[in-house]
């Protein structure tokens, strides 16, 4: 199952992209109850080398404070703020500075070995908000309706393989390239013959969720000069398995089917705004439905702004 769900506003001004993925998501709630997450760009306006963390830290005397410290030693923490969860761990958001793009994974493996705290994404054009539970719990827990963007994906999942928590909620994210995530409906069959190679590249795997292959495989396609679209149409070829994936991007959206067109797919489109779901009934939330689009086999199709 799973419910995969994007927007994108022509105009390339914010608009209210957290609320129509709500609305979205909520409309695919039956296609995945496990877990829902967002990744909304274009709203979040960090200045140059700034970027946004979001931690899991564990409800426990001291150690929001030990977290800011070790942060406060690599740069000033320029705003922050705790979102309460409902597991005994706790979203600890900030926004920070870094020399360069390539300071940022370090920073987030070197956080990841302090013992209840897990980094669950560092970003500077698009903010990621995921977590386990019901589309409606987590838009009120992180108000995900005020939050303004261009453009971004969602996705509410029926968990098959791989554990349920917060961080193997979509979307994911790869390091290899800024920003670039990835939710997905179905299974990818050749999975490891994907993987090793990437490994071998230097890629890290920090699960065996197909969904990181996926983000893997885009990013290094985009690493080596490939464009969006030149990127889905090898994933297309070389990814075995039934799959409808949205890749999100600082730029846009790119949408890519398996070659038997196994897993849904609809869109539609106007002047102003292209939509696109797993079902019809989600598009009914943001655009006029009376040209829908079916994703055909092996289509792939990439929508910049």
């Amino acid at each position: 199952m799973c419910g995969i769900a994007g927007i994108l506003y022509k105009d390339e001004k914010q608009h209210n992209v957290g609320e129509n993925l709500t609305a979205m998501l909520e409309s695919l709630q039956h296609r995945g109850p496990d877990s829902a997450g967002f990744a909304i760009y274009g709203g979040l306006n960090l200045p140059d080398n700034q970027y946004q963390l979001n931690v899991e830290v564990k409800d426990k005397p001291g150690l929001i404070n030990q977290l800011r410290t070790t942060l406060t030693q690599i740069s000033p923490i320029f705003e922050d703020q705790i979102i309460p969860s409902t597991d005994n761990y706790n979203i600890y958001r900030c926004v920070i500075e870094l020399e360069n793009y390539e300071l940022l994974k370090p920073l987030i493996s070197n956080l990841d070995m302090i013992e209840d705290i897990r980094v669950i994404n560092g970003s500077h054009s698009f903010e990621m908000i995921k977590d386990v539970g019901l589309v409606k719990d987590i838009a009120k827990r992180y108000n995900v309706t005020e939050v303004k963007g261009t453009h971004g994906i969602g996705h509410t999942r029926f968990a098959t393989e791989s554990k349920i928590d917060r961080y193997h909620a979509h979307p994911y994210q790869s390091y290899i390239i800024p920003d670039i995530t990835v939710v997905h409906n179905g299974q990818i069959t050749n999975y490891w013959k994907i993987r090793d190679p990437l490994e071998r590249k230097g890629h890290k795997f920090e699960s065996y969720n197909d969904t990181e292959c996926i983000v893997h495989y885009i990013a290094d396609k985009l690493s080596e000069g490939y464009h969006l679209e030149e990127a889905l149409e090898s994933a297309v070829c070389d990814l075995d398995g039934p799959f409808s994936i949205l890749v999100g991007t600082p730029n846009g959206i790119g949408i890519a089917k398996d070659k038997l067109g196994l897993r849904p797919g609809v869109m539609a489109e106007n002047d102003d705004i292209f939509a696109i779901a797993s079902e019809e009934m989600a598009l009914q939330d943001v655009i006029d439905t009376q040209h829908v689009e079916q994703i055909a086999p092996g289509e792939v199709r990439a929508y910049t702004i």
